[in-house]
């Protein structure tokens, strides 16, 4: 019996570490990406209206979403525990899509 407790434990240790070093990497991946977008020459917009700020949770986070506004493209990235958005345009999202 106390064969099968020491390999549980050790298994137990091994998984919990796994969880941990996968939550550290998405954390470390959307401030990868939110630097390359700024690197890109996305600008950082911070909602000024309700309505800006409802749009802004409306939007899928973690992705950059394409909206049209007045005839141009515009290329969003939420940030919404900053209150904030990343916003380019096309030359923008291909300066992005060639560094990533």
């Amino acid at each position: 019996m106390k064969q099968i407790r020491i390999p549980f434990k050790i298994i137990s240790a091994i998984a919990l570490l796994a969880l941990i070093a996968g939550c550290a990497t998405t954390q470390t991946s959307t401030q990868s990406k939110e630097n390359m977008l700024v690197a890109s020459g996305f600008k950082t917009i911070t909602p000024k209206t309700a309505a800006h700020q409802q749009k802004l949770q409306t939007l899928p986070p973690g992705k950059i979403a394409m909206i049209k506004k007045a005839g141009k493209t515009y290329y969003v990235f939420p940030d919404a525990a900053h209150n904030q958005a990343y916003v380019g345009g096309p030359k923008e999202y291909q300066a992005y899509q060639q560094l990533r």
